[in-house]
């Protein structure tokens, strides 16, 4: 079981310091907003929204924010177990830089640990370890399956783009792919290989981000903000919203 040591969102500002030093731990940041900058193994690494890096125990790194620029970024270090690593990449001795194709699956499980070790409820270190096991899986998938093109992830933002402005209707594959001129096959196809999310899967987690705001901002009722985000059958929202966040959306309230 991997073992968490330190957990935190990092809301940089201008010139703050963030740490510097060997540690015994993995070392994982995923940038949410903005820039950073990162030394590893001397290494200047910029990293930017999307970006995760994962540095491997005994290697030295030193992070910062860039001067004017403000960010944002989820922090977990942790130990991995005893014995031979079972994922390939806590294996490795080198670190991996790598911008997400599956950073809204990453960012969600990385804000629910966050959301763990800050309200603490029964058992969240085995639930806070179980979600990270969950993101580096995510991430070893998305290594594995090799490189993604520059154009493949413009391809995506541009799909991404046309569902934030009209997620609370069905959205189609036929939709993105007149959005970036291919076919409805090739554009479903590439949503998901890159996302590591179907259409439908990405469209509901949108409106479920949505009810959250809602549910905390607003004096909407459920049933309310169920309808607004294009969902008629009440209780098939609360399914959906149970399904994303593990939670009933009057837990919200």
């Amino acid at each position: 079981m991997l073992a968490i040591t330190g957990v935190h969102q990092d809301n940089g500002a201008d010139g703050y310091e963030e740490g510097m030093g060997e540690r015994r731990s993995f070392h994982l940041a995923l940038v949410t907003y903005g820039k950073c900058v990162y030394w590893v193994n001397q290494e200047k690494l910029i990293l930017e929204k999307g970006d995760l890096l994962l540095v491997p125990d005994n290697v030295s790194y030193y992070g910062k924010s860039i001067p004017t620029v403000v960010h944002t970024k989820y922090v977990v270090n942790f130990r991995k177990p005893a014995g031979e690593a079972a994922l390939p990449i806590l294996r490795l001795q080198e670190p991996i830089r790598q911008k997400l194709g599956c950073y809204e699956v990453i960012h969600e499980r990385l804000r629910a640990i966050q959301n763990q070790w800050k309200e603490r409820p029964s058992y969240f270190e085995m639930m806070a370890e179980a979600l990270l096991t969950e993101v580096l899986i995510y991430f070893n998938q998305e290594l594995d399956r090799g490189h993604i093109p520059a154009e493949k992830h413009r391809r995506v933002d541009s799909m991404k783009q046309y569902i934030a402005t009209h997620y609370r209707a069905k959205v189609t594959k036929e939709e993105l792919g007149d959005v970036i001129k291919t076919t409805p096959n090739y554009a479903a196809t590439l949503f998901k290989t890159v996302t590591n999310q179907t259409i439908s899967e990405y469209v509901h987690n949108q409106r479920v981000k949505t009810a959250i705001y809602m549910l905390t901002e607003s004096q909407l009722t459920i049933c309310e903000i169920a309808d607004y985000l294009g969902y008629n059958d009440v209780s098939y929202f609360h399914r959906i919203f149970k399904r994303s966040t593990g939670r009933s959306p009057s837990d919200f309230q």
